[in-house]
């Protein structure tokens, strides 16, 4: 792994969704990218009396691509974030095929060991295998503008703009590639945002239309990783970097000025589900 490119995104963590939703008028940042996935037809409805079959007829698209839209803003404006109208029929496909057609898949990994104290997983040592990862390296103000609009990027290319025209399917972490300075205290404006290609599509990855978007092969690496739950920011990032430093019984092998963010839930959502990466150097 090149320590200082935009490199690898993890599989731990497992079915932590966590957080929860008081609706699209409630606690916004609250919403999981499941809630956002999963949030049907009828939940959308404005009346919510009746069924479109006693209607008589089905929603047109465009109605429900606006809908969906109109909930998704809602939720990012919460965060300084604001989703574009051409994110409405990625937004419709992404929700669409996680109704049950398909499952997101988790990154594959051989954990190696891990270091518990009182019942709490202080850190994890695991082994990810070559793949193909799709990356985006986003500019924003702040962290938490940068992973959604680079999330958002590659969605489009998850669920529309790619050369198979069909949708990619959902893997789990997205993973963020962050830089920092010799002392750890400041992260980087750059930030790289990494989508993990699934088993179905690593033979072959499907090329982005987005010039931004590369498709790179990552090495087989070590990585000591731990789980932290919350916002992810420029604060917790560092705070996190510091306190696996001061667990590992060896940070030289792994301290470097790029690290790892490997998110569970929805970019924009308060009560994430994280972990932190360090590579162990080859």
């Amino acid at each position: 792994m090149d320590q200082g490119g935009c490199r690898l995104n993890g599989g731990g963590g497992g079915d932590g969704q966590g957080g929860g939703s008081d609706g699209a008028g409630g606690r916004l940042g609250m919403i999981t990218l499941e809630d956002l996935e999963s949030f049907s037809e009828d939940q959308l409805s404005d009346s919510g009396n009746g069924s479109l079959e006693e209607e008589g007829e089905v929603m047109e698209e465009e109605e429900e691509q606006d809908r969906l839209l109109h909930y998704w803003q809602d939720v990012a404006r919460g965060h300084q974030v604001e989703v574009p109208r051409d994110m409405a029929t990625p937004i419709q496909q992404l929700t669409t095929n996680n109704q049950g057609t398909h499952d997101r898949e988790s990154v594959p990994f051989t954990l190696i060991t891990r270091k518990e104290k009182c019942g709490e997983v202080l850190y994890e040592k695991r082994c990810y295998e070559k793949a193909y990862w799709a990356c985006i390296t986003v500019h924003e103000d702040t962290y938490e503008q940068s992973i959604c609009y680079g999330f958002m990027r590659l969605m489009r290319y998850i669920c529309q703009q790619n050369s198979s025209g069909s949708y990619l399917g959902l893997t789990i972490p997205i993973v963020t590639v962050v830089r920092t300075d010799e002392a750890h205290s400041t992260l980087s404006r750059s930030v790289t945002v990494a989508y993990h290609l699934p088993t179905f599509h690593q033979a072959q990855p499907p090329r982005p239309h987005d010039a931004e978007i590369t498709i790179e092969e990552w090495p087989a690496t070590i990585i000591y990783t731990r789980p932290f739950a919350g916002a992810t920011n420029e604060y917790t990032i560092i705070n996190q970097i510091g306190i696996l430093a001061e667990i590992l019984d060896s940070p030289e092998l792994c301290l470097n000025d790029s690290f790892i963010v490997a998110g569970y839930t929805n970019p924009a959502a308060a009560n994430r589900q994280n972990e932190i990466w360090f590579l162990e150097r080859p």
